[in-house]
């Protein structure tokens, strides 16, 4: 493209779903964050905390293709609107939850409300966004959610100490509740529509996005049609491995933190932040090297080199971590495990909308599904493994030998093939 006077707006659209990143995960890891006064005012034991910050995921995960298939059909405005509206109410109702059934329940509905975020995001960034910059946007839409993760210890944490964490949950639902209403009044569907672009601008997207048009779904799928995919089933395994690792950093490490190595919760907010922190890099990096390598003509690597680098860095990290005596130690190696985690991110949200085109929502969902049961399973199997060894090693070992086989599985995706072809 050559140099222009003008602000590309698409990147104002980018603003928007980077900041939809950042709360969504502000809201998810508030949670684990307030552990300690949830289970003390409900009397809740690990074992049932591990079943609230699974249930979460159970929710996410059964509802990701329905939200994804919403979105190609109603479009991302009204969508994504409507869904941050659903969580953050429920957000708001985490903080009046009275015992451990009610709390179940709500954060179920929490994250079946949720679950239509990255898919609608992923159908946004199919509309409005050239196929040569597709990595380097997901990178920057992934980043904010891990971000937002880091900003929140310490912010949930002050929340906390300072009004209680029933009005710490209150408070973030209210946030939401005004993201939606700015992203229903400034967005739309299609650049086409949006009176802010200039001529210029428009005739670029079009000239290269994907597909030159970019309607709703003319064709209806069901969730039988996409599992005849050899493609969608790889990009499903790897996203499960991917995601029982980035998952522990969302829900037991701050927790595992601050007990094996007998922090305060301040000092154990700060040390938990770190390794998403380098999530964000992770997802910079991967999604710049990505277009790098597309834009010298090899699609396929271009996808597939980073996710491998990713889950590489990750397996080692998870190993290095388990020989640390001290927090730092440990933190410095699982931070080297999210950055190749997120690593993994641009690939794979970019494989969808090269697979699904005009069906990349219901794609990128049906993905996110299986990634959110690999979060189940890691919310649960972490205090189970823990009270049957005594340790947490086998479940490092586990997460390992986990990502070493989503590497296998990236050598067999095409990314350049419709996911009814492959």
């Amino acid at each position: 493209m050559k140099k222009n006077s003008y602000f590309p707006k698409r990147y104002l659209m980018v603003g928007g779903t980077f900041l939809l990143a950042l709360l969504l995960y502000i809201d998810r890891i508030c949670v684990s964050v307030a552990k300690d006064p949830i289970s003390e005012a409900l009397n809740l034991s690990d074992k049932q905390m591990g079943w609230v910050l699974a249930i979460f995921s159970l929710g996410y995960a059964f509802f990701q293709t329905p939200s994804g298939m919403l979105a190609d059909r109603l479009g991302p405005r009204k969508v994504l609107a409507s869904i941050v509206t659903i969580w953050s109410l429920f957000t708001a109702l985490t903080g009046y939850a009275w015992n451990f059934l009610s709390l179940l329940i709500v954060r179920f509905l929490f994250g079946a409300g949720e679950a239509g975020a990255f898919p609608g995001m992923t159908r946004a960034v199919y509309n409005w966004i050239p196929l040569q910059e597709r990595g380097i946007v997901t990178g920057v839409n992934f980043s904010g959610s891990r971000l937002g993760a880091a900003f929140a210890l310490p912010l949930v944490v002050w929340l906390i100490d300072s009004f209680g964490w029933r009005t710490s949950f209150l408070i973030m639902g209210v946030v939401g509740i005004l993201w939606a209403i700015a992203w229903y009044m400034l967005f739309r569907d299609n650049p086409e529509n949006h009176k802010a672009l200039s001529k210029e601008e428009k005739d670029f997207i079009l000239e290269n996005r994907q597909e030159k048009e970019t309607d709703v779904a003319k064709e209806k799928i069901n969730f039988a049609a996409l599992l005849k995919s050899k493609n969608m089933w790889l990009a499903m395994g790897q996203y499960f491995c991917s995601n029982f690792t980035f998952f522990f950093a969302l829900t037991w490490l701050f927790p595992h933190v601050k007990s094996e190595y007998n922090l305060d919760t301040i000092e154990a907010g700060f040390y938990t932040a770190i390794p998403l922190v380098f999530g964000a890099f992770g997802n910079w990096f991967s999604g710049a090297l990505s277009d790098n390598i597309f834009k010298k003509g090899n699609w396929a690597k271009s996808r597939i080199l980073p996710a491998a680098i990713g889950f590489t860095l990750a397996a080692a990290g998870l190993i290095g971590s388990i020989y640390m005596s001290t927090a730092l130690g440990a933190i410095l190696f699982l931070s080297m495990a999210i950055f190749g985690a997120d690593m993994t991110l641009p690939s794979s949200w970019a494989f969808c909308a090269d697979i699904g085109k005009e069906h990349s929502g219901a794609v990128s969902g049906t993905m996110n599904m299986a990634g959110n049961i690999g979060a189940f399973i890691t919310a649960l199997v972490f205090p189970y493994l823990l009270d049957w060894t005594g340790n947490t090693n086998l479940f490092f070992v586990v997460g390992a030998i986990l990502n070493i086989i989503a590497i296998a599985i990236w050598y067999n995706m095409k990314p350049h093939k419709h996911f009814s072809e492959y």
